[in-house]
This record gives C-alpha cells, sequence and structure tokens, in this order.
C-alpha cells in the first residue's frame, strides 16, 4: 500500500498500523524491545523481594509504616486513565479522525504527567525523612525499581509528546499510524508493569 496515498475514513485501511513493511517492522521491534524490557523489571523485581526486608542497623523503615497507600493508589488510578485514554486514541485512529487521536493522546501526556508529578513528590517526602536511595540495601532496591519505571513513563511521555507536536499539522498517514500505534502500546506496557509494582511494593507492603 502506498504510504503517500490519500485516504478518506472508507478507504482508511482497519490495521494501518501494519499495512505497510515498516509499520510490520516497526510492530514485530517494539514487541522484541518489550520482551527484552520485561527481563529487565523481572529483575529488579527479584531484587527487591530479595532486600525488602533488609534496612539499615538502628533505623528500620517497615513498608507498612512508609509507603502511603492512598498516595500509591491515586498514582495507580491516573495511570489506568491515561491508558484508557490511548485506549480511545487509537480507536479514532481506526476510524481515520486525527483531531481525534491527537486530543486523546494529550490528554494521556496530561494523565501521565500528573503521575510524574505525584512520584516525584513521593520521592522527595521519602529523602526528607530519611528514607534516601544510599539508607540500605532496602531503600536502593526500592528507588531502583520505581525509579526505573519512572524513567519509562519518562520516556513515554517525551515521545507521545513529540508525535502530537511533530504531526500537528500533518494529519494522519500510513507513516505516522504504527508510530502512534507502537506509542500507544508501549504506554500500555508501563501501566502494566505499575499494576505489578502497586500490588507487589505497596500493597502486600502495607497489607503484608
Amino acid at each position: 500500500m502506498d504510504i503517500n496515498q490519500k485516504f478518506t475514513p472508507q478507504n482508511w485501511p482497519k490495521h494501518a498500523e501494519t499495512a505497510t513493511q515498516e509499520g510490520k517492522n516497526k510492530f514485530v521491534g517494539l514487541w522484541i524491545f518489550l520482551a527484552s524490557d520485561t527481563v529487565l523489571f523481572a529483575s529488579v523485581f527479584a531484587t527487591y523481594l530479595a532486600l525488602k526486608d533488609q534496612g539499615p542497623v538502628g533505623m528500620e523503615f517497615a513498608a507498612k509504616d512508609l509507603y502511603e497507600l492512598p498516595l500509591a493508589f491515586a498514582m495507580t488510578m491516573l495511570l489506568l486513565f491515561s491508558s484508557l485514554t490511548s485506549v480511545y486514541a487509537m480507536y479514532h485512529m481506526k476510524n481515520y479522525n486525527f483531531k481525534g487521536v491527537q486530543t486523546w493522546m494529550a490528554v494521556t501526556v496530561l494523565l501521565g504527567f500528573g503521575f510524574l508529578c505525584l512520584e516525584i513528590y513521593e520521592f522527595n517526602h521519602y529523602v526528607h525523612i530519611g528514607f534516601g536511595y544510599t539508607q540500605s540495601a532496602y531503600s536502593s532496591a526500592f528507588f531502583t525499581l520505581v525509579g526505573t519505571h519512572g524513567l519509562h513513563v519518562v520516556i513515554g511521555l517525551v515521545w507521545i509528546s513529540a508525535l502530537i507536536i511533530r504531526n500537528a499539522k500533518r494529519g494522519l498517514n500510513l507513516y505516522n499510524a504504527p508510530k502512534y500505534f507502537m506509542a500507544s502500546l508501549y504506554w500500555h506496557f508501563i501501566d502494566v508493569v505499575w499494576v505489578f509494582i502497586f500490588t507487589v511494593v505497596y500493597l502486600m507492603g502495607v497489607l503484608g
């Protein structure tokens, strides 16, 4: 299919993200990347679980007293809703509605930015009460796990923001449709990882 072909909602491909060979290559490449990233997160999860009870001598921080579950829940809701808005964006992409794609991707960015602000606030709070990165093996494992996820959020926000800005005047085509779809898929991966973090770190930490 010609990447420069003129489209309407009637002749727009149902699966525009893989309608070209370039799109198919991007799709396979992203899944390979996500597989390797899954190994990375599995490693930091295992490290956290192994070290979560290793606090500094004379200055133990119990998870049930440290973590603020309402804050973590609010962060979770922001990410889950951002995942939903990215689904709306892909729905509009399948219907060749570029304005809808841009609008819902922008909402996704705003929700993701809200999550990031809460995470920065959380980290700052922990550092001020003495639970810093170098405080103990436990604190190092916590900040590495949650911070690695936070870095992925930053990458996703920059990626989606760049797509919105760069394609603002181009409209939807077979060249940028795969890029929007891959960014959305990456964002869903970030959300799934956070659900595991919320469950393993915060929920099990407070209730365990």
